[in-house]
């Protein structure tokens, strides 16, 4: 999975994230930073990325305007603040919740992440 983090994230997720496996990119990283919305879902569009952002309400439009208008994308995950938390010490529970739908078919899907399970 190649996934671009949107510009809320630092850094250290994207290296969480790598260093499970998966090739994340943040916006800043990819030269987009301070970009609009749309200039970061057209180059998640046009260079394979899912997006992972927490920005509900200008993505889902993006995503559903780019399908109704016949356009294609990798994926959309969504990481409530309500539910993540961006903070080092959340981190952990954003990573392993996208890592949870990392093999599934994402094409032209937006997902909301769930918190993973709690283990004792």
């Amino acid at each position: 999975m190649k996934l671009l983090l949107d510009e809320m994230y630092p850094p250290a997720l994207a290296e969480a994230l790598r260093a499970g496996g998966i090739d994340a990119c943040t916006v800043a990283e990819a030269g987009l930073a301070g970009r609009s919305d749309l200039d970061v879902m057209a180059t998640a569009v046009a260079e394979g990325y899912v997006l992972l952002t927490e920005n509900v309400a200008d993505f889902v439009r993006i995503a559903s305007d780019h399908l109704s208008t016949g356009g294609h994308h990798p994926g959309v995950l969504v990481a409530l603040s309500s539910r993540f938390s961006r903070r080092p010490s959340g981190l952990n529970a954003i990573a392993a919740a996208v890592h949870a739908v990392a093999r599934q078919d994402l094409d032209d899907r937006l997902i909301y992440l769930a918190q993973p399970p709690q283990h004792d």
